[in-house]
């Protein structure tokens, strides 16, 4: 039914001239299969010819040299070859040394069993052809069936005429469309049915780019909202009581200063991400040693952070990449900075790097903190994202989606596994000769992976 739904589709009864285009399009399409297929056939015809004659002549000279082995126990050496004979029953296979006829071997029964087997050749391998030919032609008719299709629908659309209160249908309806209201467009005309889904598909894309630029500014403005009421109040007690009360005015400055340095994180976080998003962000490619870098990183977390304790496994072998190191160190630095924040003081944190199982570099996180379920897995890189369990921890949920930016870039990927309550391993892929595209990937608890994070 849907076959024929979109056959009456492509021909309009109301146009004589279609049933015309259609034949020639279709003849168009005829021709090349004939071509295509002329050319399949003349391939595999040569192939097996050659093969078959190739066969038939080892077969010939087999059988000659068995001759000489059976009559003479040996093959002659030093001895004139030649087949004789002027029909070809009296065709013979001599050999002569010195004027004297050491053999003398009829060919005519072994040439007739020859030409039987050749005819049981050709007979198995044509009835085999008839099959193989039949079902390739009809796989390069499926493989250009969508070539026609294409033709067909172009040349409907070019001899579509449009009338004047076609065009004017099309503009009233643009003109009343809100693509924040999640309206759609209905011409209610059969003819402009193309048009009206392209246009819908356009307005899901606009509907979607509004959404998501909403929640953005709605959650950074949230965001933004307590460190400043923060600093307002603080600013307000100093202003009342600050000026006489030292311990008032240490307290409110200091909290100031945390908050305004919440606050430029965030703006920089903010900017950094909305730079990447409008291309303003460029990589500076580079070789680097995966080993030099994971170890740089490894010997700044030691000093940075002394409340957990750090471990380097570096890989036996070294692996070049080619990357932005200050990009990559940022990214793997947010990594370690979620490790540490959620991870008990004095317990161990793993940094180690190598090559995997399909021989791609990595770069590679390991804590034992809280862990995340399958949920939070599948959300961790959306922005201003924070799961109910690590709300009370400080962050602004951008880190990873800033990490997740950069590891995009370098067409790189994560893989991440992670157990509630027995920690988090994130390990950041680097592609096998550049070859792989960007993705996540993410493994939770009862072995359950996916991608597209």
């Amino acid at each position: 039914m849907k076959n024929k739904k979109n056959k009456a589709r492509r021909e309009p009864a109301k146009d004589p001239g279609f049933k015309k285009v259609f034949d020639k399009d279709a003849s168009g399409v005829k021709s090349i299969t004939r071509k295509l297929f002329g050319l399949f056939a003349a391939n595999q015809f040569r192939s097996v010819f050659f093969l078959d004659l190739i066969l038939l002549l080892s077969l010939f000279i087999l059988h000659l040299l068995d001759q000489e082995w059976t009559i003479n126990g040996a093959f002659y050496r030093d001895a004139a070859r030649r087949i004789t004979g002027s029909s070809f029953d009296t065709l013979t296979y001599e050999i002569s040394r010195d004027g004297s006829i050491l053999l003398s071997q009829p060919l005519a029964p072994f040439l007739r069993i020859l030409t039987v087997l050749a005819a049981c050749l050709v007979f198995i391998q044509g009835t085999g052809f008839l099959f193989s030919f039949s079902k390739t032609r009809f796989l390069i008719r499926e493989y250009l069936s969508p070539i026609n299709e294409i033709a067909l629908r172009a040349d409907e659309l070019s001899r579509i005429s449009f009338s004047e209160d076609k065009y004017q249908l099309i503009e009233d309806a643009i003109t009343r469309i809100q693509p924040e209201d999640h309206e759609v467009l209905a011409f209610q005309d059969k003819d402009l049915a193309g048009i009206e889904a392209a246009m819908n598909n356009l307005l899901r894309r606009i509907q979607e780019a509004n959404r998501q630029q909403a929640r953005f500014v709605n959650d950074a403005s949230h965001e933004l909202r307590t460190p400043i009421a923060v600093i307002e109040g603080y600013a307000r007690m100093l202003d009342r009581w600050g000026k006489t009360d030292p311990r008032i005015l240490d307290e409110s400055l200091e909290a100031i200063k945390t908050e305004s340095a919440h606050m430029k994180h965030l703006v920089e976080q903010l900017l950094f991400l909305a730079r990447g998003d409008s291309g303003r962000t460029q990589l500076k490619a580079e070789r680097l040693s995966v080993h030099a870098l994971t170890e740089e990183i490894y010997e700044e977390v030691l000093l940075i952070d002394e409340a957990h304790v750090y471990r380097f496994l570096p890989h036996p072998e070294d692996t070049v990449i080619e990357g932005d190191a200050a990009l990559l160190k940022q990214a793997v630095r947010i990594l370690l900075d979620n490790a540490s924040k959620y991870t008990d003081e004095g317990r161990e944190i793993v940094i180690s790097c190598g090559r995997d199982e399909l021989d791609a570099a990595y770069i590679q996180v390991q804590d034992t903190g809280l862990g995340m379920d399958e949920k939070e897995v599948k959300q961790m890189f959306e922005r201003f994202y924070r799961s109910d369990s690590v709300r009370n921890y400080p962050g602004t949920g951008l880190g990873l989606s800033i990490a997740k930016w950069i590891v995009d870039k370098h067409k790189a990927h994560f893989e991440i596994t992670s157990r509630k309550d027995v920690g988090t391993r994130i390990r950041i892929v680097f592609p096998v000769n550049g070859a792989e595209e960007g993705k996540a990937a993410f493994s939770a608890p009862g072995g359950i992976k996916g991608e597209g994070i």
